[in-house]
């Protein structure tokens, strides 16, 4: 039954789909572990950020834990091995890409033995201090688990910027089909709770509301037991409305305050954080491991037995779909993530990286088949929209080949949740004519400033040509001076010789 304060959350909302959950296919699933499979897929972009660095070479042997790869800069994250073995190959392999690009990966074969590094283990992980928490979370290689991949570490040390004094935790799971981020929850509170205050506490921030949509209920009551000793900790049931996951829906939603336009949450003293983040915070301080694996939904109607897994980080998606039973029927499509800001898969040899939340094998029935037609000017995508854009608008000026004139009117605060094409009644793909726009303008921005950098390298050459001309021109004249100088003075003395030698000839 809906209470005083759900109902109006609900009226307080103007935006936002209720898309078909599809959760009770696996939200009954506890958490199973996976088996290791024959081979992993490890690729060194799993982060927003710079690709880590390979450390290791084929032949080589590696301990579980071991660092294959090692960040590449600020905004990077390492790499470790999930499990003992030998490297392969390092070399270009399938990745999750929508159009199936093959990018660097390490090749590792396991070996079953289950050798591990010494890992550094901490039994009271709230006694370091906020620099060493960052230090550890940067050495696990832990990225935002949520999708948006960004590495935690970067994101903890937002306090030494900016001042933070609340730590949103994302527990909205508004996608549908997926529910791992539910049982996480259910099975693991303590850990999610814990992970919360140490990240608060790298952050300096004095306030933790952690956001749970009210259609997990058991979720919700298990945090709030696990918070219960927690004071700077407060629980809220969000309105189960998809994206109230998104991370600017979320920070207006629970402190009433907006993102600026382009801007940071971090800017009005707010970070935000997933719970499966949180979880692996808490695990990877307290036993020392870094992020080799993660929780995941195993879901669709195609799929012969939902589950929700722990699967080792480079697993095949093959591998996954066998020890779910397989497919029962055909799938449509394989979907990486949710339906509706997930990625469509090429084929199922790609592997399961740190953003993966969910593999989803969906039938004919559960796409939307109908064709595109014309836009019937009806403003629905208007209404969803939770930013308040013009999707309609936008996609006009793009179709037009006009994309720069659509950032005029919001195209860079899209954040591409697919609202708007979800109850446009044309089935007009708008939110893929966006993610094309950005693609095309980030391209061109690239190529911009590719050319403002040869044109500043071609200007440097010419003027420290025009300078090494300069210099050789005055060197020669003071060289030739030189000479002259030289000869002057040699004509001088010889002709003061012979005077000399005739003043002694008259003597």
């Amino acid at each position: 039954m809906m209470g005083f304060r759900d109902l109006l959350d609900s009226i307080r909302l103007n935006w936002g789909v209720h898309p078909e959950g599809h959760k009770t296919l696996s939200n009954a699933c506890a958490i199973e572990v996976m088996p290791l499979p024959d081979r992993l897929v490890l690729p060194l972009a799993q982060h927003i950020g710079a690709p880590g660095r390979v450390i290791v070479a084929p032949g080589d042997r590696v301990l579980r834990g071991q660092i294959l790869a090692e960040a590449a800069g600020v905004v990077s994250a390492p790499l470790h091995a999930p499990a003992s073995g030998r490297i392969l190959d390092i070399g270009d392999y399938p990745v999750p890409h929508p159009s199936g690009l093959t990018a660097p990966a390490v090749i590792l074969e396991p070996d079953g033995r289950d050798e591990v590094v010494d890992f550094v283990r901490c039994e009271e992980p709230l006694t370091l201090s906020a620099e060493e928490i960052g230090k550890r979370v940067a050495a696990a290689g832990i990225v935002g688990l949520g999708g948006a991949t960004f590495p935690a570490a970067v994101k903890l040390s937002l306090g030494r910027r900016s001042p933070i004094h609340t730590l949103l935790l994302n527990g909205g799971e508004c996608e549908p089909y997926l529910t791992c981020d539910d049982r996480v929850m259910r099975e693991a509170p303590a850990q999610v709770v814990e992970g919360a205050r140490l990240m608060a506490r790298a952050l300096g921030a004095t306030r933790i509301v952690i956001g749970i949509e009210n259609n997990k209920p058991e979720a919700i009551a298990a945090i709030q037991l696990a918070a219960l000793p927690c004071a700077e900790i407060s629980v809220r049931a969000l309105p189960a409305r998809y994206p109230m996951g998104s991370e600017k829906q979320l920070v207006e939603f629970l402190t009433g305050e907006e993102v600026p336009a382009g801007g940071l949450s971090a800017e009005i003293g707010v970070v935000v954080h997933n719970v499966g983040t949180a979880a692996a915070i808490s695990h990877a301080l307290r036993s020392g491991e870094p992020l080799m694996s993660r929780i995941l939904t195993v879901s669709g109607a195609a799929v012969r037995r939902p589950a929700n897994l722990r699967v080792a980080i480079g697993t095949p998606v093959a591998d996954v779909l066998a020890h779910c039973g397989g497919l029962k029927r055909e799938a449509a499509r394989l979907v990486m993530g949710g339906p509706m800001m997930g990625m469509i898969l090429p084929g199922d040899m790609v592997p399961v990286v740190k953003g993966s939340s969910g593999i989803l094998a969906l039938t004919a029935d559960e796409i939307p088949g109908s064709d595109p037609s014309a836009c019937i000017r009806c403003a629905s995508c208007v209404d969803v929209c939770p930013i308040g854009l013009m999707p309609m608008e936008m996609a006009a000026r793009i179709r037009a080949g006009k994309a720069d004139t659509a950032v005029d009117i919001g195209l860079k605060d899209c954040i591409g949740c697919g609202t708007c094409a979800y109850t446009c009644p044309a089935h007009i793909p708008l939110s893929h004519y966006f993610s094309y726009a950005k693609g095309t303008l980030a391209a061109a921005e690239r190529s911009r400033l590719k050319n403002e950098a040869v044109k500043k390298l071609t200007t440097a050459r010419s003027e420290r040509l025009a300078r090494e001309a300069e210099e050789k021109k005055a060197a020669a004249a003071r060289r030739k001076a030189e000479r002259e100088t030289a000869k002057r003075k040699a004509a001088e003395a010889a002709a003061q010789d012979a005077s000399a030698g005739g003043q002694e000839v008259t003597a």
